[in-house]
């Protein structure tokens, strides 16, 4: 066991990653940012986005003191957006329970909010130096690859026999652990990958081919199994592009549901997609009385003279389709609104404001405001 932490450190020595920007950092703070922004999401995408973010909330407290909407128009674009929800209310959580210093126990880290047991584990490792095992995708592949381990990693039984390989396999030297964790990542990153492994090429040679269980029994490319996924279900729904002036209307969305806390436009419920055809167009009431809040429709139904078919959007998620028709109206005025989630936002100031990314792209693409402003 103790050889493949040796023969891990010294690949990541000739072949592991370097140069990106959170590495070699040990401020549990920026660790942690990293980690929960590298959760699903590509390694070229937080490139560019971590150290903007950094520049904006440089220190734990300054990100706890934020207002969310700040947080999460910085996060807007990367998706998942309860992890943005989540390290606010973590940053507000060791603020006050731990004076605004990171625990370095993996198990004080992990009733963090939004904080699992391998996020933990890698905090742990790589600012504290402690020996905690990680277990994220990359990492469940190595193993299940190295010791053939049958069955679905879903599954508990297999994912608590990863867990025991995890920790099973740590180096012995508390100081080698964040090169080691870091090692893990990269070469399940770039090597051990999931489609197209080094191993079943010529070109590079894996250190662990003479041990690797499923190298060796032809199994590489259907280890680890994965449990069968069903059909990605499809929904439709009904959003209202409002424009008064230099305004557009923009509404809250409630901090549990999908694109939770972002400013989007207003929306229908989702039905069960059962058709592609095109859409007629329905009565301004009715539309009006699917997307807002009953005593915000009176007023506004009087200002909107009319309704135009605009684009219709198809927003693919994790786990879901949603298909998206936009109607577009012009009301003569602002209207008041008693609704504080309800807000007409000037077009010069919607970068200051989380919006979902393909409201984000339509706006941009209807000329609303330039895309500068958006990313602003």
């Amino acid at each position: 066991m103790n050889t493949f932490s040796k023969k891990l450190i010294a690949w990541h020595g000739v072949s592991g990653r370097s140069g990106l920007p959170w590495q070699g950092n040990r401020d549990p703070y920026a660790v942690w940012v990293s980690e929960i922004m590298l959760q699903q999401t590509q390694v070229t995408a937080v490139l560019e986005r971590y150290p903007r973010f950094m520049k904006r909330f440089p220190t734990l407290k300054k990100l706890a003191s934020a207002d969310i909407d700040d947080v999460l128009a910085e996060w807007a674009g990367l998706g998942y957006y309860s992890r943005a929800r989540n390290l606010h209310a973590c940053a507000k959580q060791v603020v006050q329970e731990f004076a605004g210093n990171f625990p370095s126990d993996p198990i004080l880290l992990e009733q963090l909010k939004g904080i699992g047991r391998s996020t933990a584990g890698a905090i742990a490792a790589f600012a504290f130096h402690e020996r905690a095992p990680i277990l994220d995708a990359n990492v469940k592949r190595i193993l299940a690859r190295l010791f053939a381990i049958d069955g679905a990693i879903q599954e508990k039984k297999v994912n608590d026999h990863l867990w025991q390989l995890a920790t099973d396999l740590l180096p012995n030297q508390a100081e080698n652990m964040p090169v080691y964790t870091q090692a893990l990542m990269d070469f399940g990153a770039t090597w051990c990958t999931a489609r197209k492994p080094v191993c079943i090429g010529v070109e590079k040679k894996c250190p662990f081919v003479k041990e690797c269980q499923a190298n060796l029994s032809d199994q590489v490319l259907t280890l680890p199994k994965k449990a069968i996924k069903a059909k990605s279900p499809e929904f439709d729904c009904d959003m209202l592009l409002v424009r008064s002036g230099n305004f557009v209307l923009l509404q809250k969305r409630p901090s549990k549901a999908i694109w939770g806390g972002l400013w989007s436009l207003p929306e229908s419920v989702w039905k069960s997609k059962t058709e592609r055809g095109p859409k007629s167009a329905p009565a301004l009431k009715e539309l009006l009385t699917s997307t807002l809040p009953k005593e915000n429709i009176v007023a506004l139904a009087k200002s909107i003279k009319e309704l135009k078919q605009g684009n219709q959007i198809k927003h693919i998620f994790t786990h879901r389709r949603l298909w998206i028709q936009i109607w577009e109206g012009r009301s003569a005025k602002t209207v008041e609104f008693l609704s504080s989630d309800l807000k007409w936002v000037p077009l010069s100031q919607l970068g200051r404001y989380g919006l979902p990314q393909p409201i984000k792209i339509l706006l941009q693409g209807l000329s609303l405001a330039r895309g500068d402003d958006l990313r602003n």
